[in-house]
């Protein structure tokens, strides 16, 4: 884990200082080649989540080879949107890595479940249900955390792409990105992926309908007020 977090979850970024003022209108350009690997990864990514439905149902374990790759594949994607459509809060290329990179702007990590219940593995699609009407509001019109890793558009029509693209163009005409809305976005994305790994079998935590916003994750025992960071 990147530090002692209060969910299973651990996101942390840091806003690009020196962001360039127009290079935002072409990321998601450059960002192809990923598009096309996260394509085949993602196929992967849900292949392997069935075959972990059945290990958990059967034996109460996560594989733990199958979570690292799936924990790969969302530290990947979330880079990728955190640089090209999703806050774009960075400059700085991914890397075309599944591993964790210590030094890029955002990073993410999930603590691997020793157990898992076999019983809840069963009913998880139904108890996320309210989780998910607010993801497709935060994400899209028409999508939800289950299409999260599809995220292959400049910007998303929800919140959140929403959100970054007011980011960029005050960006554009001050020089400036805004760090309130940084720390509302990183809120955002946070919740959206703490729903993900409960809807994907990786934690038997429930995301709790709380925003904590910021760059840094909240710490284990520490309370934080709704919509606080």
């Amino acid at each position: 884990m990147l530090l002692t977090s209060a969910h299973p979850l651990c996101v942390e970024a840091t806003l690009d200082p020196r962001l360039t003022r127009w290079k935002w209108l072409v990321k998601w350009i450059l960002a192809i080649p990923h598009y096309i690997v996260l394509f085949f990864l993602q196929i992967a990514f849900l292949l392997l989540s069935i075959v972990a439905f059945f290990s958990i149902l059967i034996t109460g374990s996560y594989p733990r080879p199958l979570f690292d790759f799936n924990v790969g594949v969302i530290r990947w994607s979330t880079r990728v949107n955190y640089y090209a459509s999703a806050v774009l809060g960075t400059d700085r290329y991914p890397p075309f890595t599944l591993r964790d990179v210590p030094d890029y702007p955002i990073r993410v990590d999930v603590t691997y479940p020793k157990r898992l219940s076999r019983g809840l593995v069963l009913v998880k699609w139904l108890l996320v249900i309210p989780q998910l009407l607010v993801i497709t509001v935060l994400i899209s019109s028409g999508w939800s955390a289950y299409r999260y890793l599809d995220h292959y558009s400049p910007f998303s029509s929800g919140l959140i792409g929403l959100l970054s693209l007011v980011a960029v163009v005050i960006l554009m005409f001050t020089g400036s990105y805004p760090r309130g809305l940084f720390d509302l976005l990183m809120g955002l994305v946070r919740w959206t992926l703490r729903v993900l790994v409960y809807a994907y079998l990786m934690t038997d935590k429930y995301p709790p309908f709380r925003l904590d916003m910021g760059g840094s994750e909240p710490m284990a025992g520490a309370v934080q007020p709704a919509g606080g960071g």
